[in-house]
């Protein structure tokens, strides 16, 4: 048997070269802490039936048309999209995960592209498994891991822009330092050598590590979004784990 594997991807730079990839026996756990994966996971938590993650803002619109029952999701430059950049419509959702309520989202397909965590899904798309993952449902991706033991576990950092984000990388480190005994004895890369090394000298304030990562400075620096960093750093408040199935939709894992 082959020793098993453990990968972190850092940045937005690799996911071609990973789209690339035979991906068919790996399981891939995807983060966009600030804010995607963090907001797709509220949705499902506040009863939300499924999200399907779109790569471009003509994307999400044309299913729209095909179906009016779906929800639209999604930001560009981290603001809500707006018919400037559709054409036609303004969506019904930002990238806020304090957008996603019950009241908006229970019993409702969402159509959902972001910057980033969309794109970081998609250059995932042809592997065994696909786990979405956040702060909030770390507990429960562990559990997963730690009972089906993965031959091959990538990690993969949505980062800001096509750079690495510290919050990513945190949660990365942090997932890493929980599955460590799995994989110690087999092949690591130094990305997730750095990620577990790197996780503990900040778990005891995720909020005030925020405030030294790109992406968090610009949330907090804004007065309608900043409310958003404390929420997503929130540690396991959701008991259940998130996938992306083969068809592209994401739900929730009995």
């Amino acid at each position: 048997m082959s020793l098993p594997k453990l990968e972190v991807i850092l940045s937005p730079a690799e996911f071609t070269t990973l789209s690339q990839r035979d991906l068919s026996q790996a399981v891939c756990v995807v983060f966009d802490i600030l804010r995607a994966t963090t907001s797709m996971i509220t949705a499902l938590a506040n009863g939300a039936e499924a999200i399907i993650p779109v790569a471009e803002i003509a994307e999400a619109v044309a299913l729209k048309q095909k179906n009016p029952n779906l929800l639209l999701a999604g930001e560009r430059d981290g603001l809500r999209i707006r018919a400037e950049l559709t054409g036609s419509i303004d969506f019904d959702l930002g990238n806020s995960p304090r957008e996603f309520t019950a009241e908006k989202v229970s019993g409702r397909t969402i159509v959902m592209t972001t910057t980033n965590g969309t794109r970081a899904l998609r250059a995932c798309s042809e592997a065994r498994i696909v786990l979405v993952s956040s702060f909030l449902n770390l507990r429960a991706t562990t559990n997963w891991i730690l009972e089906r033991k993965p031959q091959h576990l990538i990690l993969v950092c949505s980062g800001t822009g096509e750079e690495p984000a510290l919050e990513d990388m945190l949660a990365a480190g942090a997932l890493c330092e929980k599955v460590w005994s799995n994989y110690a004895g087999g092949r690591v890369s130094d990305a997730a050598e750095m990620a577990r090394r790197i996780y503990p000298l900040m778990q005891s304030d995720l909020l005030e590590a925020m405030k030294g990562a790109k992406n968090g400075r610009r949330l907090l620096a804004n007065p309608d979004l900043r409310d958003d960093v404390r929420l997503c750093v929130q540690r396991e408040t959701i008991l259940f784990a998130v996938t992306m199935m083969p068809s592209g939709v994401v739900r929730k894992l009995d």
